[in-house]
């Protein structure tokens, strides 16, 4: 399968494989997806860092890949996951933690100082 890039990136949203729940939005470029593939484990590209990283190298909130799946038109991924801990670097289970009025929907789980990628 052709994976349809923009700017050398695809988006990945992430789901929990038993809560279902959205964990986070983030970019892979071809070689992140292939070291997402070749390893098991979830691997992005950092647009603010410019550079690879491998979710929870330095925390250890790690996310085991169960799937892959692409959407209709090629240009998104989604990663289903077995996700270690959490995911938002914020401490909380995932980055969608606050609604569009501004207010918390949820509970900081990890002291977001435990809690870098």
């Amino acid at each position: 399968m052709d994976i349809r890039y923009n700017n050398g990136l695809v988006p990945v949203v992430v789901q929990d494989s038993s809560t279902k729940e959205v964990l986070m939005l983030a970019y892979a470029n071809d070689e992140a997806l292939k070291l997402t593939r070749e390893t098991g484990f979830a691997h992005y590209y950092s647009r603010s860092r410019k550079k690879l990283w491998r979710k929870g190298e330095e925390s250890g909130h790690v996310q085991k890949i169960v799937d892959i799946m692409v959407d209709c038109d090629e240009d998104t991924l989604l990663y289903i996951v077995e996700q270690t801990g959490v995911a938002c670097h914020t401490g909380h289970k995932s980055c969608f933690f606050r609604d569009i009025r501004g207010n918390d929907i949820a509970e900081i789980l990890v002291n977001p100082d435990e809690v870098y990628s």
